[in-house]
């Protein structure tokens, strides 16, 4: 089995990865960088050559995972293309957006169109967990001996997440996709293979943050609702960056709980159009997930007000509301962007970040910004002095690093390829692995190079 990491840098970045096994070669994830334009977006195509792909693998419907299908599909139109059933239907919806943002941005960098993404989603082929699958393509008529197979494992990180378990050539490798051990508001954790694993290919977002002394998921929705109810009192509102997928149904799922235990009472909540689009393939899946609240109807129970690109403008910044917009990273010309400079100088307000955020991001800089700083949200727009308040929350949809570790050291598997982290995170998890499991050998797959596994 030979894998090569098409992922440009050694960052979180657009994530993509290249396998051949015999005769048989396929794909994990198409993933877009959320940073950069045009190809510079793209993964290390260029890299696949003349070779023809049996078989594209997605993870799971995040842009840095299945943002540019549609043009790996173009180059590889013989592959045959797999995801879970939510994940189809969350990408279907995440890329017509990922068009619209384009012509928006860059009109003449459009990397495919609404056509191509509607032709791509046709050819998807959606599965159960736990569903065996083979790649034999219409490529290999006449397979002999031992080819490819796969399922999927639920990763507990979004909707639809999952871990691809393969077996090729009489060895077992688990890719993990963005996982998530513990339980949050409605995604309940992962479960994932617990033994008999060769190689485990492994996310390692949060290996550069360590997790607090005596932190508690209870303990963290606590100071939250302590918050909100804190700038509610101060005649403010509350920006909550977010992702569309994901961390708004987590928000929503969370206030739903605050109002039912009675922490807190109604006020009105603003969500972004994708959020919206999202919220309602969460609620289609409500009884065909592992969740938790599954008789929860998140738009029907909390009626968010729905903001976008042409109502964003008529939207001032009113006391006691949340508004969580995306993007978490808060990028230039989003909704949490627009949205921030309204806030940002008046000390009444506050933003609350409640997940992971890319330091050089917008979000990343201002989220260990000080009181008084100039902050640019906006490259094109100027800078602003920040007097509102930021506080930072732990509801992470990624894994601890101290459970990538747990999980790693129960599979204790002959080697570990760390991926989907900036290098301070992968250098921690390297080290830890180095220490504790001195027999399993660890790899840092650089950008492009042919690696055995």
């Amino acid at each position: 089995m030979k894998f090569t990491n098409l992922t440009r840098q050694t960052e979180i970045g657009a994530n993509c990865y290249y396998f051949e096994s015999g005769d048989e070669r396929f794909v994990l994830d198409s993933g877009m960088h959320p940073k950069e334009e045009g190809d510079a977006a793209l993964p290390l195509f260029d890299l696949l050559g003349g070779n023809e792909i049996d078989a594209i693998i997605i993870s799971h419907a995040h842009q840095d995972h299945i943002g540019t299908l549609p043009v790996l599909m173009r180059r590889q139109s013989t592959a045959r293309v797999f995801m879970t059933e939510a994940t189809a239907a969350i990408g279907d919806a995440l890329l017509h957006n990922s068009v619209n943002v384009m012509r928006r941005q860059e009109p003449g960098m459009l990397l495919f169109t609404h056509k191509e993404a509607n032709r791509a989603a046709d050819l998807w082929r959606a599965c159960r967990f736990r569903q065996p699958m083979s790649l034999a393509s219409e490529r290999l008529k006449n397979p002999n001996g031992r080819r490819v197979s796969f399922e999927f494992f639920d990763a507990g990180h979004v909707l639809g997440s999952a871990g691809v378990l393969l077996h090729a050539e009489g060895r077992a490798i688990f890719y993990s996709g963005d996982v998530n051990f513990d339980g949050q508001t409605i995604a309940q954790p992962a479960v994932f293979p617990e033994a008999g694993i060769d190689t485990l290919i492994i996310e390692t977002t949060r290996g550069d943050n360590a997790t607090p002394p005596h932190f508690t998921r209870a303990g963290e929705e606590k100071r939250f609702a302590e918050a909100i109810t804190g700038a509610f009192e101060r005649g403010g509102c509350v920006l909550v960056p977010v992702f569309a997928l994901g961390k708004t149904q987590e928000m929503l799922a969370m206030i739903y709980r605050f109002r039912r235990e009675k922490i807190l009472g109604e006020f009105p909540l603003y969500i972004g159009g994708l959020s919206t689009k999202m919220t309602e393939i969460y609620d289609r899946f409500s009884l065909t997930s592992r969740r938790n609240f599954p008789r929860l109807q998140l738009l029907e129970d909390l009626a968010p007000f729905t903001l976008n690109a042409d109502t964003i403008a008529d939207a001032p910044a009113k006391p006691g509301r949340i508004y969580a917009l995306s993007s978490g990273m808060m990028m230039p010309k989003t909704l949490s962007n627009i949205f921030a400079r309204r806030v940002l100088e008046d000390p009444k307000h506050s933003i609350f970040f409640v997940g992971y955020a890319d330091p050089e991001s917008p979000a990343g800089v201002l989220r260990e910004a000080k009181t008084g700083d100039l902050i640019t949200l906006d490259p094109d727009l100027p800078p602003q002095t920040l007097r509102c308040h930021v506080e930072k929350f732990q509801f992470s949809a990624h894994a601890t690093r101290e459970s990538i570790v747990t999980y790693v050291k129960k599979l204790a598997p002959k080697k570990v390829v760390l991926v989907h982290g900036d290098l301070p995170a992968i250098a921690w998890v390297r080290a830890q692995l180095a220490t504790e499991l001195p027999a399993t050998e660890v790899i840092v797959p650089p950008p492009g190079v042919e690696i055995e596994l």
